[in-house]
């Protein structure tokens, strides 16, 4: 029997919910958080950046901004702003995820790429997911960019974060949670899946509001994984048995030296692509690489282990979408009913 058969879906939420949570969330970390020790270790080796000599590579990072596509309700359009910002068209919606428009954030050296996509080239925003309260991926500058009825959907713990900004549409989730949005084709299901990561933001909240992926359904029955950050293990397999038939993985692939702090938390290259044979999808579009130097890799090794793996596989390139920073790639319709087009 089937992960998918044992447990089905789940209902969708009410939008807007207002939910009491537990303190804290420790009891779904997948390993424990670095201590003492392995802070002390990570000073002595300071191994936390790339050598000076690999930041000659930052030049060959590619980017290649470009119009966001023409797309109507049946079609599904990513594109890679950057980091682990996607501007997702589905179901006749425009979804971003981990927006960080910013040029720097907290505790990290400016971003080494340009955003991909101009603030004033994005059309309306109907929602924004978000993985976890890090820095990284979740901004609050760019969050302020946004008019304050834009559709929050955020893991567990965060709606209070969110509310005191004056968001007035502001959904939480637990893992295996769902909430849906009403589309010009139908409605888009959101659902919130468990990842191998954390959360922090300040001194006193360690693990005070959850940390996950998304899946995005659309009307037809296509769907977009968007990984957010994690470690690799066992949820792939649960993730990929429940949602079957995942079109694109939004997978990250950086961020992963030195392996031995930072491999529960982040994948490296060759795990993303394991990763995607477990979730089961038909495309893999890698992120979370090429913007912020946030580890002690080349800037252009994660894309090269990631080709490598991927070559390994015998899978069809094609199905790679190693996207530059700007780059679009559009999944067609599954079937040839015709929407109006709707350009950006």
């Amino acid at each position: 029997m089937t992960e998918q058969t044992e447990r089905p879906l789940a209902q969708p939420r009410r939008i807007g919910e207002h939910r009491i949570w537990p303190r804290a969330f420790t009891d779904r970390l997948t390993s424990p958080l670095p201590g003492v020790r392995a802070l002390a270790r990570l000073a002595r080796e300071g191994q936390l950046r790339p050598s000076a000599a690999s930041l000659r590579e930052i030049a060959e990072v590619p980017v290649e901004p470009a119009p966001l596509p023409v797309v109507n309700a049946a079609t599904i359009a990513t594109t890679w702003a950057g980091h682990a910002s996607w501007v997702i068209s589905i179901g006749g919606l425009t979804v971003l995820t981990d927006p960080v428009w910013s040029r720097r954030i907290l505790g990290t050296p400016a971003r080494i790429t340009p955003v991909g996509v101009a603030w004033a080239d994005l059309p309306r925003i109907d929602a924004v997911v978000i993985s976890h309260n890090h820095y990284d991926h979740l901004d609050a500058p760019t969050l302020k960019r946004l008019p304050r009825d834009t559709h929050l959907l955020l893991p567990a713990g965060l709606a209070r974060w969110a509310r005191r900004r004056r968001f007035t549409s502001v959904t939480e989730l637990d893992w295996w949670e769902a909430v849906e949005l009403p589309g010009p084709a139908g409605p888009v299901r959101f659902d919130f899946v468990p990842a191998h990561h954390w959360s922090k933001r300040t001194f006193t909240d360690t693990c005070r509001s959850l940390w996950g992926g998304w899946v995005l359904t659309a009307p037809s029955g296509q769907r977009v994984y968007f990984a957010g950050d994690t470690g690799y293990g066992h949820w792939f397999q649960r993730i990929g048995a429940r949602y079957q038939g995942i079109d694109i993985a939004l997978l990250p692939i950086g961020a992963y030296d030195p392996r031995w702090m930072l491999a529960p938390v982040h994948t490296d290259p060759e795990e993303a692509v394991l990763a995607f044979q477990e979730v089961g999808a038909r495309y893999l579009a890698p992120m979370h690489w090429g913007t912020f130097l946030l580890s002690a890799e080349p800037p252009l090794e994660p894309l090269r282990r990631l080709r490598l793996a991927w070559a390994a596989t015998g899978r069809p390139r094609d199905e790679l979408w190693d996207l530059p920073v700007g780059g679009s790639r559009v999944l067609p319709p599954v079937d040839a009913e015709t929407y109006p087009a709707t350009v950006p």
